[in-house]
């Protein structure tokens, strides 16, 4: 049932994508280009006491530590301007149904500010389907026009693009097999600062993939998950208004997002939707990236446990809890 889940969005990602870079003709005097496929990437945020994130520190500040050793720092830099790879998700589901036009308003507003020359972006929504709204795309307008696609999900059978197809017993919110999908058909491939934004409850119901299995493909494929708690209330008899507590799903979204070196951001009557766009933006600008080779070399597919530490106790890094050693693919 998983391959069917995963064939289907790949028809679908398929159908959708620009022409096929077969179709380019490269030149044969282009120069040859080794990639180290043994590093071990992490992109970390660093923050103060007061919550205020901290730009400005030095390779020596950092300590990075596998399975608890130490690990000697190949790369350092300070990610303000490198490229990013965005792939915004945003749930569609009955619960949601109030407030997708102000995540409407709120997502046109971040990608026109947020999207610089080199960076991409792609846009999903899941509710009793997951559904490739825009592919890849370096465009602003392309992206706000596919937002107006966004509708509460009734779910949708049979092959072909679009939604993946519902199958057996009716899903409300199928939010991880959206994560799982995103990693897998979307980011894998990709190099640099890859990012999942998901707009959400947090509240899952559906999903053939497990919360566990969406988490280790976000992994394996390098992407830092950040999830933006957006509650209605009312669509859980509660009245109307914005949450300003933790929801039902606030546990498994800090669980996708501390574990993967992102942050869970909610939404509330002072922090609006606005406001938190403008956070992430900050936060996504004032990165570090650090790689190293380990000193264990073997590529046997186990989990490794990772610790970033700084040499000065009241600051806090926050980077991805660890990583699977698996083959990579050099061809």
């Amino acid at each position: 049932m998983r391959i069917f889940v995963v064939l289907a969005l790949s028809t679908a990602l398929l159908a959708q994508s620009p022409q096929s870079q077969q179709d380019q003709k490269v030149p044969d005097d282009l120069p040859t280009i080794k990639v180290e496929v043994n590093l071990v990437n992490i992109l970390a945020s660093v923050r103060d006491k007061h919550n205020t994130l901290v730009p400005n520190l030095e390779e020596k500040d950092f300590t990075v530590l596998e399975d608890g050793k130490p690990q000697p720092i190949k790369y350092f830099n300070r990610e303000t301007d490198l490229p990013l790879t965005i792939g915004l998700l945003i749930d569609v589901s009955a619960s949601q149904g109030n407030l997708i036009q102000i995540e409407r308003d709120a997502a046109a507003q971040f990608f026109t500010q947020v999207l610089r020359k080199k960076d991409e972006a792609f846009l999903m929504s899941f509710g009793e389907e997951a559904e490739l709204l825009q592919d890849y795309t370096n465009s602003p307008k392309l992206l706000i026009s596919a937002m107006r696609d966004l509708r509460v999900s009734s779910g949708v059978g049979g092959f072909g693009p679009g939604p993946v197809p519902t199958i057996g017993q009716p899903r409300g919110t199928v939010l991880y097999d959206a994560v799982y999908l995103a990693a897998n058909e979307k980011l894998k491939g990709e190099v640099g600062r890859k990012v999942i934004v998901v707009i959400t409850d947090g509240v899952d119901e559906g999903s053939r993939l497990s919360i566990k299995e969406a988490l280790a493909e976000a992994q394996k494929a390098d992407a830092v998950i950040y999830s933006i708690e957006y509650e209605d209330p009312s669509a859980y008899g509660r009245g109307w208004g914005i949450s300003i507590g933790g929801g039902a799903g606030a546990s498994a979204l800090h669980q996708l997002s501390d574990d993967t070196g992102g942050h869970v951001y909610r939404v509330d009557r002072k922090n609006t939707l606005d406001v938190v766009f403008k956070e992430l933006q900050d936060e996504m600008r004032s990165q570090y990236s650090i790689s190293y080779t380990p000193l264990n070399d073997k590529r046997d597919g186990s989990y490794r446990k990772l610790e970033v530490k700084l040499a000065n106790k009241d600051l806090k890094a926050q980077a991805r809890k660890g990583y699977y050693a698996v083959q990579t693919d050099t061809k």
